[in-house]
């Protein structure tokens, strides 16, 4: 039997249940086809459930008439591979996306017809042209819907519609009608609907999806910013941040009472821009996604999820900049975003903080999706530094404390021996005496059911339910003394481990399911385990391995784990930076690199990364006298994949100077020298196995 997919006004419904998924956004024409089934395992082993897309318009179409649907642009291919690793899909079809893409998506020859037609509204001769490209994606797309048996469960329509450029209004609503009219006359029939609801934007009765960001990067000020609101429990469900940044009003266009509250645009990261240039932490979107939990999202969508890089354009450079209308200038081919998985396929700790509440949701979601937010803190203002931030959403009997004491950039105060209170008509149920740190952010469960018993509190944090060959285990996290309580006799089987475990674990399932603690990406691909990590990689699970990997022998026992490790041979890659001549406007380096052997390299899917730790307002980097990638300066390393590149032997980077009074927004700025900063400081070789 097909899946079936609905909504009601407080949570979305799969197979006639509650469904709380976990969305996260990867663009496929910016990032290497190759790489897709790789980085679909990991988006899944990270817990998410559904990948959404844009399809970019110029990427498809650059020149008039002529469609590519080629190489990273391959959206048949990808969606098959989607449907091969078993993970739903949501379309954004634009036409217009915005992105950080030239014109917001639109191909340079119909951005011309701006003063001929009326773009972005029902003028013939721009619907004429969508139908045209509408028509050739959806060729590519067909059999992809989830009626035909495919992995496509929505589609977004438009974006930011009458928010950014659009009509507003009835005239706006219209057009979105009619948009989705065509979509679904062309094939693009799904059980699913949205269009983005902030700032005012027309949803034309679609199912409306909000955003939420730590910080925005296309703010034109380049000071810090007020204390951000995501990080207080609210049944606002617009963010300040991208609802009020451009001239419409702070509105929405449609009843919040007849919809769930869903994300589709929580930012996973950052991608900054030449004149601000804030890092997003892992800590930073856990707070937030734990603050978006306890006010009552029913969907958490990450944009990004996946980082990637502009492919190159026929007739231009693909990126958002000042010189096509925008305010903001970009990086011409880098879109890290900071992401969860960063531009090429690497790990950050924002995947692990994001992983830690997906697992909880993909177990104990059809639960928590039908408990209303009651936040007892709502009236907080984000720069309250003092009051302690809590909700609670329950229904009455049971539920989940939710507490934030986290705010970006802030310190807050601390808080010892908090009472916490779960809220239950028949009494509210006390928490053990406790204390908070200041940065702490999480939830705690109260006469939640295990199976058959069922948990009165516990200062402990829900992970996942693991299905062992012996037996159900229920694992739990946190780093205080638990202090479990039951109701009645009956108990269920715990594993409690630490938080900087919880964030290390993996649930992958082989012939019985196992928690993996892995500093790397773990997932499991035709029945074996595949774990990738540098030099010595150490696993730990629970129960022991039925069989151990390939290369890895097992150390032992420590508490409930058993270690296993992994060494391989040295680094062979070597590189070696050399300075050219330079001048005052940038300095010239070249890199040599050299292989033990590019075969072995390539056979046995391995990657070299170098890390260049510079200082200066960008660096470019070339190959063969082509630009392969640009990094605006945050303080970060900057990294680059040799095997995306077929590991090339020699490179060259120019770094462009940073001065002391330029007027740009950096969260730490380099050491200084005669008033600028131009130089990499160090390059670092580092070899992932798999």
């Amino acid at each position: 039997m097909k899946d079936t997919f609905d909504y009601n006004h407080q949570y979305l419904i799969r197979n006639g249940k509650p469904w709380f998924p976990v969305m996260g956004e990867i663009h496929y024409s910016r990032y290497r086809e190759s790489l897709w089934e790789e980085s679909l395992r990991k988006m899944k082993a990270g817990g998410i459930s559904v990948v959404s897309s844009y399809l970019i318009w110029i990427h498809h179409e650059e020149e008039e008439g002529i469609f590519d649907f080629s190489g990273c642009r391959n959206l048949r291919k990808f969606l098959e591979l989607c449907k091969k690793v078993e993970i739903y899909v949501f379309l954004r079809l634009g036409p217009w996306v915005h992105g950080e893409v030239r014109n917001g998506g639109f191909p340079d020859w119909l951005q011309h017809k701006e003063k001929e037609i009326l773009l972005r509204s029902d003028d013939p001769e721009y619907l004429s042209y969508v139908r045209r490209y509408w028509t050739q994606a959806a060729a590519q797309a067909e059999g992809m819907m989830l009626k035909d048996g495919g992995p496509v469960i929505g589609i977004q329509i438009e974006n930011e519609y009458g928010h950014v450029g659009g009509q507003t209004g009835a005239a706006g609503e219209a057009h979105m009608r009619t948009l989705t009219a065509l979509a679904k006359e062309l094939g693009f029939q799904v059980p699913l609907y949205t269009a983005t609801g902030w700032g005012g934007a027309c949803t034309g009765g679609l199912l409306p999806v909000m955003g939420g960001y730590c910080e925005a990067p296309w703010d034109q000020s380049t000071k810090e910013l007020a204390p951000n609101t995501n990080y207080v429990f609210s049944k606002i469900r617009n963010d300040a941040l991208i609802a009020c940044d451009h001239h419409t009003k702070d509105e929405v266009t449609f009843q919040e009472k007849d919809f769930p509250y869903l994300t589709a645009e929580l930012g996973g990261g950052l991608q900054v821009t030449g004149h601000r240039r804030p890092v997003a932490t892992g800590k930073d979107i856990g707070a937030m996604s734990v603050t978006k939990l306890g006010s009552g999202v029913a969907l958490l969508g990450y944009y990004m999820y996946h980082g990637g890089s502009n492919p190159k354009g026929k007739l231009s450079t693909l990126q958002e900049s000042c010189a096509t209308g925008y305010l903001n200038n970009l990086p011409e081919i880098n879109y890290d975003f900071n992401a969860p998985i960063r531009q090429y396929g690497s790990i950050s700790d924002t995947y692990r903080e994001i992983r830690l509440l997906s697992y909880f949701l993909q177990d104990f979601g059809e639960d928590l999706a039908v408990l209303e937010a009651d936040i007892d803190t709502e009236n907080v203002l984000p720069g309250d530094m003092h009051t302690l931030r809590l909700s609670c959403r329950h229904d009455g009997e049971h539920g989940y404390v939710f507490f934030n004491n986290y705010q970006r950039r802030h310190r807050m105060e601390e808080h010892r021996g908090v009472t916490l209170r779960g809220s239950c008509d028949a009494g509210d149920v006390l928490f053990p005496t406790t204390d908070i740190a200041s940065g702490e952010y999480g939830f705690f469960p109260y006469r939640m059911k295990l199976g058959e018993a069922i948990l009165k509190s516990a200062l402990a944090t829900p992970l996942c339910c693991l299905n062992t060959a012996q037996s159900r285990i229920y694992v739990f996290y946190g780093d205080r003394e638990p202090k479990i309580s039951w109701e009645g006799e009956k108990r269920a089987e715990l594993l409690h481990i630490s938080r900087e475990e919880a964030l290390q674990a993996s649930r992958v399932k082989l012939e019985q399911e196992y928690l993996i603690l892995s500093e790397n990406f773990v997932w499991q691909e035709a029945g074996r385990l595949v774990v990738t990590g540098t030099g010595k990689t150490q696993i730990k699970t629970f129960p022991k391995l039925a069989e151990i990997p390939e290369g890895f022998l097992c150390q032992g026992k420590e508490k409930e784990f058993w270690i296993y490790s992994r060494i391989q041979e040295k680094p062979l890659t070597k590189a070696v930076l050399t300075e050219k001549a330079g001048d005052k406007k940038k300095r010239e380096y070249e890199i040599t690199v050299s292989y033990g052997s590019k075969k072995l390299l390539r056979e046995t899917g391995r990657d070299v990364s170098l890390l260049f730790d510079f200082a200066g307002d960008r660096m470019d980097l070339y190959l063969e006298g082509k630009k392969i990638n640009d990094y605006f300066f945050t303080g970060q390393k900057a990294v680059l994949s040799l095997g995306y590149f077929d590991f090339p032997g020699q490179l060259t980077a120019i770094v462009y100077p940073l001065y002391e009074n330029q007027d740009i927004y950096l969260e730490k700025w380099p050491e200084m020298e005669n008033g600028r900063a131009c130089r990499i400081n160090a390059l670092e070789v580092q070899e992932e196995f798999r």
